[in-house]
């Protein structure tokens, strides 16, 4: 008796491992689905980005007064766990640090403020958070790199954005003046790394130092394949800020992430990047911030579509009409119906594309209506480009152009690398 109860209990046992792990003669033709964490690409393990490494960097404000240079992109994600009955999987950074006790003393706003919500060149204007009560600083404006009165009563500043790696993008310009206010001020500076979506190729027209602006510091090309954690190396030790030593640097790096890897943002890095084709278009829509011709702002599909009124009606099927709406108060074109093209359903891009900034000057019925000249000269870099597509010249020959230059750029940026 007391064998076939054993017997029993042995078979119950070896069925409850079939139902949990299945038929083992079926395992190659399983379905195996590794936890996606913020990545469309399947990996064994989720990106863990610097934040979310508070052992790594909590020691170092231990006891400090912490000045904090963020936005609504400076997030701790929550364990899964603890996330799914909530309405959002993340906390501020602001917040997490307020509540393990840790003295901060204020907060430095970039572009479009420190909750994300104001319109592109809008200037940011210095306040107190309603949520926290910590005074605002803004360095978007007239007042754009902190100054010595408002560093002296910190210690060490904490610098956590997401950039979307487009020169550009004025978050990297921010970090340079950050750096270069804490090296005049021997303020510590710590930088937590997250990834660049547009980490996976570097392409576009390199700024010549002619027309440096805050639009682009540094003679990096338009698409530069770097972590902001990876740039800030090489802002230091290339030294690009106009100090005499360079900054006291910390970078809390990344795991399990490479300039490969897919990434998703989970929160928009600003109004008018709402979604993943938005930001992978955004370095070849970008350019047409420096033109007349809208590039989907007050619309849903914003740097995801281009057009304008003055375009030849008869080339596009494809027409919108740009108003008023959440990050765009005033957009190009307001209130005109725009001929132009819908870019949602591109495949994802690998390199700059100019050929859409060809094909609009080339069906401008009034070809003196297209570029912004100052505009398009600080966004692009050069005034080179703008020439180029004057003439009449073919995207092959105008990117081969910039080929030099890349060749040189790739050779300093593999110093700083700190990923794969």
């Amino acid at each position: 008796m007391a064998f076939l109860n054993c017997l029993k209990s042995t078979f119950f046992i070896w069925f409850l491992l079939v139902v949990a792990c299945g038929n083992p003669t079926k395992t190659e033709k399983s379905t195996y689905e590794p936890t996606l964490v913020l990545t469309d690409t399947i990996v064994e393990k989720p990106i863990i980005v610097a934040a979310n490494r508070t052992n790594a960097y909590l020691p170092l404000l231990k006891g400090k007064r912490v000045g904090i240079v963020g936005n609504q992109t400076s997030i701790i994600f929550k364990p899964s766990k603890d996330s799914i009955d909530t309405p959002t999987p993340y906390i501020h950074l602001v917040d997490s640090l307020l509540s393990l006790k840790v003295d901060v003393k204020k907060v430095f706003a970039p572009e479009h403020g420190f909750r994300g919500v104001v319109d592109a060149g809008e200037k940011v204007k210095d306040g107190v958070d309603s949520k926290t009560g910590l005074p605002l600083i803004s360095l978007y404006g007239k007042n754009r790199k902190p100054s010595a009165e408002q560093l002296k009563d910190i210690d060490v500043v904490l610098f956590d954005i997401q950039d979307v790696g487009v020169r550009f993008y004025t978050y990297i310009a921010t970090l340079q003046l950050v750096m270069e206010a804490c090296a005049e001020q021997n303020k510590p500076l710590i930088v937590l790394d997250r990834p660049n979506p547009n980490a996976h190729y570097i392409d576009g027209p390199t700024m010549e130092k002619a027309h440096t602006n805050f639009l682009g510091m540094t003679e990096i090309p338009l698409v530069y394949g770097m972590t902001i954690g990876e740039y800030a190396q090489m802002i230091n030790e290339e030294k690009w800020i106009e100090t005499e030593k360079k900054a006291d640097l910390t970078i809390i790096h990344l795991e399990n992430w490479t300039h490969e890897t897919e990434y998703s943002l989970p929160v928009r890095p600003s109004p008018n990047l709402p979604n993943d084709i938005a930001i992978n278009l955004y370095p070849s829509l970008g350019l047409f911030e420096g033109t007349n011709v809208n590039a989907g702002r007050g619309t849903e599909l914003q740097f995801q579509c281009y057009g304008a009124s003055f375009l030849d009606s008869t080339q596009y099927s494809f027409r919108y009409t740009p108003m008023p709406n959440f990050g765009s108060k005033t957009p190009k074109e307001n209130g005109k119906l725009c001929f132009g093209k819908d870019l949602s359903e591109i495949p994802r891009m690998s390199e700059v594309s100019v050929q859409w900034l060809i094909d609009a000057y080339v069906n401008s019925e009034d070809k003196t209506k297209v570029f912004n000249k100052s505009g398009f000269t600080k966004h692009a870099g050069t005034d080179k480009l703008q020439g180029h597509i004057e003439k009449g010249e073919l995207e092959e020959t105008i990117k081969e152009s910039w080929q030099a230059d890349l060749t040189k750029f790739k050779k300093i940026r593999n110093k700083y690398l700190l990923y794969p």
